[in-house]
């Protein structure tokens, strides 16, 4: 941490010494929220709900995030590697069908050394890896043996939409080469015969953007040509537009039914048949969850 390369940004920030880098985060773990959450795909919620961990700070940054308080730190609390082993375990308690870390990148080698000594002290329920997939493949080793579940984006294949909504030209290859290594860790999906959760596998999510139905089926292209069904494709709709975004007018509105309808009906035609798709209307706002430190 006193020379921080844990993502694609390569910083060398000193971390330990107090400084931040890209992701916005010191050495001492930061997180937004520890509580039951809903609204994953039904194989991860269940009835229960997922165990899910916010952690402060993003290696992406998106223009469009939802969750930009946490991921520009502007909400959260540090916690010790202690305390967030005890939060684990408490999340278990409340019978959560796993734990679910969002955005833990730039905290990987604390989250390791937490989830070891929460499995040392009981710790038994699948552990999910929730990322934008701007990861490096060495970094990811380090959770080679303590994730179950992987749960990433692909966003992009196109770099010019990579640079101007996540400012990562170098987006596509470098995930690409980060799902590989969690399908590689984990394999092919397993699922619960009673409960239909899953209990190992990666569940790649692509979230449609507004006029960008040509670079989705790209994405669902590549995965499916790639994995086929080793893996799933969750296809969301749920784009939800928070404030105005006058630099970036296009993203001023919802995805229409047509837009989702065309990328849900390309992947059908590929032959995709293990996936995940949302119906209804698009996600609203109050499907984001409060950030106050509930759990902590």
């Amino acid at each position: 941490m006193s020379d921080c390369t844990l993502c694609p940004r390569n910083c060398h920030a000193d971390r330990l010494g107090g400084k931040t880098g890209y992701c916005g985060q010191t050495a001492e773990i930061k997180a937004a929220r520890a509580a039951l959450h809903f609204w994953e795909e039904p194989c991860i919620s269940g009835d229960n709900g997922s165990g899910t961990v916010f952690f402060s700070g993003c290696v992406l940054r998106c223009v469009f995030c939802q969750n930009r308080n946490i991921a520009e730190s502007r909400a959260g609390r540090e916690i010790t590697v202690e305390r967030l082993a005890d939060i684990f375990l408490e999340l278990q308690e409340k019978k959560a069908n796993n734990i679910n870390l969002v955005t833990p990148t730039h905290f990987v080698p604390q989250i390791a050394l937490a989830l070891e000594r929460a499995k040392e002290a009981g710790l038994c329920i699948p552990v999910v890896y929730n990322t934008g997939s701007y990861e490096k493949a060495d970094t990811l080793k380090r959770m080679d043996g303590l994730v179950d579940i992987y749960l990433p984006d692909m966003k992009y294949v196109s770099p010019a939409l990579a640079q101007r909504y996540s400012h990562a030209p170098d987006y596509f290859e470098t995930a690409s080469l980060a799902v590989a290594e969690m399908v590689r860790q984990v394999g092919e999906p397993v699922f619960d015969g009673n409960t239909g959760l899953m209990k190992k596998g990666v569940i790649v999510r692509h979230l449609v953007l507004p006029g960008c139905t040509v670079d989705s089926k790209k994405v669902i292209r590549y995965l499916y040509q790639t994995y086929g069904e080793r893996i799933f494709i969750s296809i969301m709709n749920q784009y939800t537009p928070i404030g105005e975004f006058p630099e970036f007018p296009e993203l001023n509105r919802r995805v229409s039914r047509r837009e989702y309808d065309r990328v849900v009906d390309f992947a059908l035609e590929l032959g995709v048949e293990n996936g995940f798709i949302q119906e209804g209307e698009n996600a609203e706002e109050s499907f984001i969850p409060e950030f106050d430190g509930e759990g902590l």
